[in-house]
């Protein structure tokens, strides 16, 4: 058996770590944490200085018991969890689950998944930093105190099954002030000019006007221009440097590959994970620049053996980030003369960016040549510009779409240039973006909240509890005029054109509305964008030893609780934002935009009359409590249209909790989301309630008393009573399932 027990998270690794190590040695996987908070209850022993109460989670008993079974009175066992916080947390609580302490346990840390990194690892063994896994438990237990005070006290006020988070709660806040910012922006017309020249040589050149002028002012420059006389006024040519980007870190490799290859940061972060167990790359989760001196030793020999002596200039970067690890490397490649590495498409994607940013970092800068050309008459002047690459430096290894040649026409000082051709083209001013992951990520790193190992789990947080949601951002149809030089006179054509339609942008949902103005009112302390960087800061704080971790939290627990009961006199009514829209022309009830129970809708009558009992009805299609108009709002009264008769009963067309749809009896049939549930008529609702009735009948197998029914679903068979659901077993035939059989499958699945 050998003596040497090497024990890391994840079973990718630990089978590459095994084959740098010998016949002693055994490489075996946590899985991760061992043990952690019980999800079912707060796990925190608030009256005994917030000491967490973990336990070893189900899933992780039998990894635990393998994991003992493998250690000897005379094993040496060696914790080889990542180096941050995280990892010596996972380090810590396999010690205290295994009962390690003294000579059996050493700890040992490396940055890549190398033999000489493994073998110099283990060289050099380290305890346990117990500040490190203090500072990692004060997260926790501060996010658990946040997440178990807020979450119930949302489901109460605003609807069940919402949850608060300290960070998550200030991502929202940042996608929902920045759609209120879009949806307060109002554009702005102007025109850009552009004219075209020709050379003697008639070569031709286009320049530009310097300024963005109004309509009338535009037509006016453009007369101008049609009677004037031009020449080259001056030459301006200057060479300029642009140097290379620093290696990755984290957040800086999660913008990049959301930019270029359209990465979710999930995505990203999975397939660096995979690069960095298989030793392609160092560890993933950093926010340091630098290098070490191995590295830029390898990037100085490929860099001149690759591309030329001439391409390679030694360049180090400082971490201005607040409390970054410098202990950690930037991102890169083991071995830079490795090309490609990965098992799919994506990683060899990744790590070809990867490398390419790494190798570009110890290269020198491009070499720009740039030409600036005033181009004069007596009334007005315009202004050319061309740039040429004389040296592509970096480019060579990491290229770059923005930087390619402009070349202008060989001309002189003095020369007469003819206009050819001129126009004003209006364009509107935009609002501000909408967030893409990459610039969340950006703007969260910029304010100091979260870590890089937090802004992952943040975004993939949001999303799955459907307070954002990724889409294409609505888009318009605007007309835009262009007016066009046409001998002395000056054209008008109008143009239709889509603005808008930004792909993969994070947009708030009306929950995060609700919810994001809820907490801002009642914790603004909370989710400050300030507080919640300064508690980075003293996570930082105890790191670094300067601070107990139980004092931190009894410090923010005790304001933290007086919020939370002053909360809790807030009415339903009240946390659901209601907004009055108006007054209904025919009954004169007021007319309300709120969030209720089940998600926004809108209310007629505010049924604070023990009589009186308000309607009901969605918001329109593409609308939000914000956003929603009276106009809209009543038509959605008109709900639902009776569009005739199918058998002596009635059809309806409405919009409900999952979209439009008809009905007829029991029978509902959803309405593509590109038709209007205003215009569909009753030949079209007919069809759409043969279509769901031969799809059901499909479905059918077996039909039993009491609805019991055995059925076709999308995974296979399964019996049904309307209520649970259960599967058909194998090698079993559904149509010969008799009532008793598919009443013990109920059962059984009830029971489980």
């Amino acid at each position: 058996m050998p003596k040497n027990l090497v024990i890391v998270e994840s079973p990718a690794k630990a089978k590459t770590i095994q084959d740098y190590l010998g016949h002693d040695w055994l490489v075996k996987s946590s899985y991760g944490h061992v043990r952690d908070l019980p999800s079912k209850h707060m796990s925190v022993d608030i009256e005994h200085d917030f000491e967490p109460e973990y336990e070893i989670s189900n899933d992780k008993k039998k990894v635990v018991a393998e994991l003992n079974k493998s250690i000897k009175p005379d094993t040496l066992v060696w914790l080889a969890s990542d180096d941050d916080r995280e990892g010596e947390a996972i380090a810590w609580h396999l010690a205290e689950v295994l009962k390690l302490s003294g000579p059996k346990l050493k700890r040992i840390v490396f940055h890549e998944i190398t033999k000489p990194a493994i073998l110099s690892a283990v060289d050099s063994p380290r305890g346990i930093d117990k500040k490190l896994v203090d500072a990692q438990q004060a997260r926790r237990v501060l996010d658990r105190l946040v997440g178990y005070e807020l979450s119930p006290l949302l489901w109460r006020k605003v609807r069940p099954g919402l949850s608060a988070g300290r960070v998550q709660s200030v991502a929202v806040r940042l996608i929902v002030e920045r759609e209120r910012e879009i949806g307060k922006f109002k554009a702005e017309r102007n025109f850009k000019l552009s004219a075209q020249f020709a050379t003697k040589d008639k070569k031709e050149l286009t320049a530009q006007y310097d300024g963005t002028p109004d309509r009338a002012e535009a037509e006016r420059l453009l007369k101008l221009a049609a009677s004037d006389k031009f020449q080259v006024k001056a030459i301006d040519k200057t060479e300029g440097l642009r140097n290379p980007a620093p290696p990755f870190t984290t957040s800086s490799l999660q913008q990049e590959a959301n930019r270029r290859l359209g990465f979710s940061v999930k995505q990203t972060m999975i397939l660096a994970q995979k690069l960095y167990e298989a030793g392609a790359i160092t560890y993933m989760r950093t926010d340091s620049l630098a290098l070490s001196g191995q590295a830029t030793a390898m990037a100085k020999s490929y860099i001149e053996k690759a591309y030329g002596a001439d391409y390679h200039q030694f360049r180090t970067y400082s971490t201005k980030t607040k409390g970054a690890q410098q202990a950690h490397e930037a991102i890169r490649p083991t071995r830079p003369e490795r090309e490609t590495a990965g098992a799919d498409a994506g990683q060899t994607k990744l790590y070809k960016l990867i490398r390419g940013r790494f190798l570009a970092s110890q290269m020198k800068p491009v070499r720009l040549s740039r030409t600036k050309l005033s181009i004069a008459g007596q009334k007005i002047e315009f202004t050319a510009n061309g740039e040429i690459i004389i040296f592509d430096g970096w480019l060579r290894a990491y290229p770059k779409s923005s930087l390619k040649d402009e070349i202008l026409p060989d001309i002189t000082a003095g020369d007469r240039l003819k206009l050819t051709g001129a126009q004003a083209q209006e364009t509107l001013t935009r609002p501000p973006s909408r967030y893409s992951e990459a610039a969340l990520v950006k703007a969260l790193e910029d304010m100091g909240i979260g870590r890089p190992s937090t802004y992952a789990p943040t975004i993939s947080t949001i999303i799955e509890r459907e307070y954002v949601v990724k889409d294409a951002a609505p888009s318009q149809e605007v007309e835009l005029t262009r007016l066009e030089l046409d001998g002395q006179a000056v054209t008008e054509t109008l143009e239709t054109k889509t603005i808008g339609g930004e792909s993969r942008k994070l947009m708030p949902t009306d929950t995060a509305l609700v919810v994001t103005d809820f907490l801002v009112k009642h914790f603004p302390e909370v989710i400050d964008y300030d507080f919640t960087a300064n508690v980075e800061t003293e996570f930082d704080d105890i790191a670094d030893g300067k601070r107990q971790w139980n004092a931190m939290i009894k410090e923010f627990y005790k304001d933290f609780t007086k919020l939370v009961k002053s909360a809790q006199s807030v009415t339903r009514k009240e946390a659901s934002q209601a907004r009055q829209l108006g007054n209904d022309p025919k009954t004169k009830a007021p007319i309300l935009a709120r969030y209720g129970r089940y998600g926004p809708m809108l209310q007629r009558g505010d049924g604070d009359q023990e009589d009186e009992k308000p309607d009901f009805a969605p918001l329109p299609p593409g609308a939000t409590l914000d956003s929603v108009t009276l106009k809209q709002a009543l038509t959605m009264f008109e709900l639902p249209r009776t569009l005739g008769e199918v058998d002596g009963e009635p059809i309806k067309a409405n919009i409900g909790r999952y979209g439009p749809y008809v009905q007829v009896g029991t029978t509902f049939a959803s309405v593509p989301k590109e038709e209007d549930i205003f215009q569909i008529n009753l030949s079209r609702a007919k069809q759409l309630i043969k279509q769901r009735r031969d799809s059901k009948a499909k479905q059918l197998i077996q039909h039993f008393d009491d609805g019991i029914e055995v059925k076709r679903g999308r995974y296979g068979p399964y019996v049904t009573d309307g209520k649970i659901n259960a599967k058909v077993p194998k090698h079993t035939d559904p149509a010969k399932l008799t009532l008793e059989q598919v009443q013990q499958l109920l059962k059984k699945k009830a029971q489980a």
